[in-house]
C-alpha cells in the first residue's frame, strides 16, 4: 500500500464517518503504511515491522529526590521527565476474502528509560504493546458478523478522572451484525462490546501535593473495571453519499474494587453524515444521555464536524463534540471539545499533520478539569520499505482538583524510524 493510498483512504474514511467516540492516544494502532512484498499466507500478506523511537518526555512519572533536592516524603511534586528509547517490533496480516476477512496488527513496545534527565527513572523501563484483530463473516453479504478485539498496554488511560504516572491495560472484546436489506440504501448494525481496564503505578511513588485518591497512581488499582455496552447503529443513504444517521447505545459500568459509583448510560443520537459538495463532507447529529444507579442525571449531546478537501493533497478537519460517559471515582463526566487538523501530502512522500485539541471535562459533584493538546510533525517516506518521522507534542492539564498528575504541561519530543518488510 502506497502512502498516496492511505492518505485518501484516511480522508474518504473521514468523510463518511458517522460514529464517533471519547479519543485517547491509545485508541488507535497503526503498522506503518509502507513496505514491501512481505510474506504470502494464504491470499493476504504478512508485513513485520520495526520502529525505533527516542522520545524526550517532561512527565513520564513520578521519582524519589535526586541529588541537591530535598522534598517531603522524599518525592518530587511534580512529574519527572526522562529520555526513553523505545523499541517496537509488530507485524501486520491482511487476509481478503469473499467469505472470511481477517487482519491482524500488533507490537510489543519496550521503553527503556536512560536514566538521563532523572536518576532512578531506570527501575520504571517496562513493556508495552498494543493489537488489533478483526474478522469478519461474508463482508459483502446483506448479513454479516464481525468480530473483534483491541488490546493495548500503555501509559495513557481512558480513564479521565485519573491523574498521570500510571499504567493501564485495556481490552474491548467486540461483535457486530450488519445488515444491509434492499441493495444498501439502508444499514441497521446491533453491536456488543465488553471492555476491562487494569492499573498499576508507573512508579511506586505518590506525589506530595496529592489530595484526592485520583491523583495517586500507587492506589490505582481501585479503579479497575468492566464495561458492558449494547448498542444498535442504523444508516439510511436517502443521496447516493449522505445518510440519515441513527445511534443508540447503552454501557454498564462496574468497578471490581472501591473504584467509585457504579454508572449506567443510555446514549441516543439522530443526525446526517456524507458529502454536502465534491470537496465538503459533514456530520451533525444530537441527542440526549441519561444516567441511572448511584448517580442520575441527563444532558444534550451533539457532534458537529466538517472536513474540507482543498485540494488533491491537503486537506483540514474540524468539529465539536460533547458526551457523556461513565468514568471511575465520580460516575460520570461530561466531555465538551474542541478539536481541529491539517494535514498535507508533498511530493507523494512527505505526510505533515498538524492538530490542536481542547477538553472542558465536568465530573459529577464540583470538579472540572481543562486539557489542552497539540501535536504536529512530518513523515517522510525514503523507501517504500523505509519511513521517518519526527514531530512534538503538547499536554497541559489544569483541575480544579490538587495534584501534580492532575495539574500539570507535558512537553514531549520523538524521532522515529520505521522499517517493512
Amino acid at each position: 500500500m502506497t502512502l498516496r493510498g492511505t492518505f485518501w483512504g484516511t480522508v474518504c474514511g473521514l468523510a463518511l464517518t458517522a460514529h464517533a467516540g471519547v479519543a485517547s492516544a491509545q485508541e488507535a494502532l497503526s503498522a506503518p503504511a509502507t513496505g514491501g512484498n512481505g510474506i504470502k499466507v494464504g491470499n493476504g500478506r504478512l508485513h513485520p515491522y520495526f520502529e525505533l523511537e527516542t522520545r524526550v518526555d517532561s512527565g513520564v512519572g513520578y521519582f524519589g529526590r535526586t541529588q541537591g533536592e530535598n522534598y517531603p516524603g522524599g518525592v518530587s511534586p511534580d512529574l519527572s521527565g526522562e529520555v526513553a528509547l523505545r523499541f517496537r517490533p509488530g507485524f501486520k496480516l491482511d487476509i481478503p476474502s469473499q467469505r472470511l476477512a481477517f487482519n491482524l496488527n500488533a507490537n510489543l513496545d519496550y521503553v527503556l528509560f536512560t536514566g538521563l534527565m532523572t536518576p532512578g527513572s531506570k527501575a520504571a523501563s517496562h513493556m508495552e504493546g498494543a493489537a488489533d484483530l478483526s474478522a469478519r463473516l461474508n463482508p459483502e453479504a446483506p448479513l454479516s458478523l464481525e468480530l473483534s478485539d483491541q488490546f493495548v498496554r500503555s501509559d495513557r488511560t481512558r480513564t479521565a478522572a485519573i491523574a498521570a504516572g500510571i499504567l493501564s491495560l485495556y481490552n474491548e472484546a467486540r461483535v457486530k451484525m450488519p445488515w444491509k436489506p434492499g441493495g444498501g440504501a439502508v444499514e441497521v448494525t446491533p453491536n456488543v462490546a465488553y471492555a476491562v481496564e487494569f492499573f498499576e503505578p508507573l512508579a511506586a511513588q505518590a506525589p506530595v501535593d496529592c489530595g484526592e485518591g485520583v491523583c495517586d497512581p500507587v492506589r490505582a488499582d481501585r479503579f479497575d473495571y468492566g464495561n458492558l455496552h449494547l448498542g444498535l447503529e442504523s444508516r439510511w443513504r436517502f443521496l447516493p453519499k449522505t445518510a440519515f444517521v441513527l445511534d443508540t447505545g447503552v454501557d454498564v459500568r462496574r468497578y471490581f474494587n472501591d473504584g467509585g459509583p457504579d454508572a449506567q448510560v443510555l446514549r441516543a443520537m439522530v443526525g446526517v453524515a456524507g458529502l454536502v459538495s465534491p470537496k465538503v463532507a459533514v456530520t451533525a447529529k444530537a441527542g440526549w444521555a441519561q444516567t441511572f444507579g448511584d448517580v442520575s442525571g441527563g444532558t444534550v449531546i451533539a457532534q458537529l464536524e466538517g472536513t474540507y478537501l482543498y485540494s488533491q493533497t491537503l486537506t483540514f478537519k474540524g468539529g465539536y463534540l460533547r458526551l457523556l460517559e461513565p468514568v471511575a471515582a465520580y460516575g460520570t463526566f461530561r466531555d465538551d471539545r474542541g478539536y481541529a487538523e491539517a494535514r498535507a501530502l508533498w511530493g507523494g512522500k512527505l505526510t505533515v499533520r498538524v492538530a490542536g485539541m481542547v477538553d472542558f471535562l465536568s465530573f459529577e459533584g464540583t470538579r472540572g478539569d481543562t486539557v489542552v493538546t497539540v501535536d504536529a510533525g512530518p513523515e517522510y517516506q525514503f523507501r517504500p520499505w523505509l519511513t521517518g518521522a519526527f514531530g512534538y507534542t503538547l499536554s497541559k492539564r489544569s483541575s480544579n482538583v490538587d495534584g501534580g498528575g492532575l495539574n500539570y504541561t507535558r512537553h514531549e519530543g520523538y524521532a522515529r524510524l520505521a522499517v517493512t518488510y
